[in-house]
């Protein structure tokens, strides 16, 4: 019996070492190996050129301070247009949190890794920084059972959430997952109502929920003309404003992730590096 269960013990995986969390403020988990992966600069924007999110940002502002604090602070679902700003919110909040109280760390999760974010939890939990777990356009279809897994974030199992541990998402749909499916599986479900309840309830474990919705035309040159002058890329009014409109007729939208792309193509033909 000593022999199998030292043969047993060779097999099994060595427990992974507690990671060095003072590299930087970002991580990346990745998995196979499981790991944290440092981010030496997050790719962001100053919180300040974000427009037309004003209440968004200052609910999430004051909870990600709250939770910087070591106070208690809600999980955040936010949802909405495309386009309008919901992951630059959270990586400009944390950038700007961080300043004040640099033990906050931001931890970006795939959607595709939800189903290992347990591990994640399990070596964050003992850690003396606060974590903001990060994961971007969150969405489940109907044979989708990674939501199982982020319950684990959101509500926690035996052990529950981490205290030093919150979630913020984001996502294109209030509920996370598509409309037509909640109306097809309610219309042919037995008991139409217990068919969806369990993702449907998924995004109800959210404290937050900070809706995005497309910008009208005056925000819109107010974020390019914003950007123009952080960037100092010299434009007069009525050009940012010819070409601007332009540009988004081609596009068929008005959005942040729009007036930035002008932004960028209009920096590189001034020769204006964007740094």
């Amino acid at each position: 019996m000593l022999r199998i269960a030292e043969a047993l013990e060779r097999l099994a995986p060595a427990p992974l070492p507690a990671p060095d969390l003072s590299q930087a403020s970002a991580y990346v988990w990745q998995t196979d190996p499981d790991q944290l992966v440092p981010v030496p600069k997050v790719n962001r924007v100053d919180i300040d050129l974000l427009i037309g999110v004003d209440r968004a940002r200052d609910t999430l502002l004051a909870n990600t301070v709250q939770f910087a604090k070591g106070m208690p602070a809600n999980n955040a679902l936010l949802w909405g247009a495309r386009g309008m700003g919901k992951s630059s919110l959270v990586k400009a909040i944390h950038g700007a949190v961080s300043k004040d109280y640099p033990d906050l760390r931001i931890v970006e999760v795939q959607r595709e890794d939800m189903a290992t974010i347990g591990r994640c939890l399990d070596l964050l939990r003992d850690a003396p920084q606060q974590f903001l777990m990060f994961c971007d356009d969150l969405s489940f279809s109907h044979d989708d059972v990674h939501y199982k897994s982020l319950k684990a974030v959101l509500d926690g199992g035996i052990a529950g959430r981490p205290d030093n541990v919150i979630l913020y998402a984001t996502s294109n749909r209030r509920h996370l997952m598509p409309r037509d499916m909640i109306e097809n599986e309610r219309s042919t479900a037995i008991t139409p109502g217990e068919a969806v309840e369990e993702k449907v309830s998924l995004s109800d474990r959210f404290g937050l929920w900070l809706g995005f919705h497309p910008c009208d035309q005056d925000q819109y040159l107010a974020m390019i003309r914003g950007y123009c002058d952080a960037y100092d890329v010299a434009i007069d009014d009525d050009t940012l404003r010819a070409e601007a409109i332009e540009w988004q007729a081609t596009r068929g939208s008005r959005s942040g992730r729009v007036a930035w792309q002008y932004v960028v193509d209009l920096a590189g033909r001034r020769g204006v590096t964007l740094t």
